[in-house]
């Protein structure tokens, strides 16, 4: 009796690890395949990338490159004046060259260690994209913060447009305009896709560099996130351009999201078109906003008298027309009803492709814009 107990229990414990040992394999291959799917989507076997997720693209963090002191003072002989290339909100902009041949965009300030600074250089540099310019590493030595990013050598897209004229003609037409706009707006589409999202908070045409291919790829994403409550405020005349690009419910309330920075993106896209800056709008004679300068030539059914002379003839009456009803649906005062950066993509991508095919065939585009108020039909 006994020795058939202890069978009827020795058999039914090994049932039991038995169904154990297969709960823990299934779970394991469920697991592990869950895990390849999601790498998978970003089409790299490297766990440390980017993973996709429902919600939008999930950051794995991982350790950004700590630099010593002694290679970026090297790199910049020394932070000498040679070397410095601008002054940003973050502090001074140096150009740089690593022992191993990169060339780098330093950014310092003075500042009092914090790991906090250390957990956001992790967050930012973990964002990889073509469209954005990537943050390398940092620095935190003798009281000062140090970003170091990739160096984007054609400089900023506000350089090519009014910033000396010292471009080549081909690269001012249309459809390159439209290929700069849809890089840079997809690069803000996938901060608003991650997860959590992350609002640029400052873009602004400036803040778009393009590299010798003439991709744009967005700068300073979430510098602001350093800057805290004690944003350094800069020059009256920088903040009164920075503020330009805000979205009045940021100059009002500081409420940002993804629909100011879509705000912010219609300003870009009338500096643009017009190849005028916002700032010198209104610190000249008319003293307008940008938004209101293109507001009056509405009324008056002269809206081709904003889009810039040096486009000539590159592009068709269609494809402006698309173009300035999208970015009058971005710069709307209301949040909700301007496009999120997602639809603005779809919409410069399919616009792109049009004047692409159209220029193609035709050669130049219509050689007389007489669009009218018919540009500005509402959109609601």
């Amino acid at each position: 009796m006994s020795r058939t107990l202890t069978a009827i229990v020795g058999g039914a414990a090994g049932a039991v690890a038995f169904v154990v040992i297969v709960v823990v394999i299934l779970w394991f291959c469920i697991f592990h395949k869950r895990s390849i799917s999601r790498t998978s989507e970003t089409g790299s076997s490297d766990p440390s990338v980017q993973v996709g997720k429902t919600a939008g693209v999930e950051l794995t963090l991982r350790d950004a490159r700590h630099f010593q002191i002694e290679e970026l003072s090297s790199a910049t002989k020394g932070f000498s004046g040679k070397s410095l290339i601008g002054q940003g909100k973050f502090g001074e902009v140096y150009k740089g060259l690593l022992h191993d041949g990169m060339l780098v965009a330093i950014k310092r300030r003075s500042a009092v260690p914090g790991q906090e600074f250390i957990d956001e250089v992790r967050y930012l540099s973990s964002i990889q994209h073509r469209n954005i310019v990537t943050l390398l590493g940092y620095c935190q030595e003798n009281d000062q913060q140090i970003l170091v990013y990739e160096y984007i050598p054609n400089g900023s897209v506000s350089i090519h447009l009014y910033g000396g004229g010292h471009v080549t003609q081909e690269k001012l037409e249309f459809k390159h305009r439209l290929s700069i706009a849809l890089g840079a707006a997809k690069g803000l589409a996938h901060l608003h896709s991650l997860s959590p999202r992350l609002i640029h908070k400052d873009f602004k045409t400036a803040n778009v560099l393009v590299d010798e291919n003439f991709i744009a790829k967005v700068a300073d994403a979430g510098l602001r996130n350093f800057l805290g409550r004690f944003e350094v405020a800069g020059p009256s005349s920088q903040v009164a351009a920075d503020e330009i690009f805000l979205a009045p419910e940021v100059r009002e309330f500081r409420r940002f999201s993804e629909k100011s920075d879509a705000y912010s993106f219609s300003i870009f896209l009338l500096e643009l078109v017009s190849g005028r800056e916002a700032m010198d709008l209104l610190s000249s004679d008319l003293n307008v906003n940008i938004v209101e300068w293109v507001e009056n030539y509405q009324d008056s059914g002269n809206i081709s008298a904003i889009i810039d002379q040096r486009l000539g003839n590159s592009f068709t009456t269609e494809g402006m027309e698309e173009f300035m009803q999208l970015t009058i649906r971005c710069v709307d005062p209301s949040s909700e009803r301007r496009p999120t950066m997602s639809y603005v993509v779809m919409e410069l991508d399919r616009i792109l492709e049009k004047e692409m095919s159209l220029t193609t065939i035709m050669g130049e585009g219509t050689p007389v814009v007489t669009l009218g108020s018919q540009l500005f039909r509402a959109t609601k």
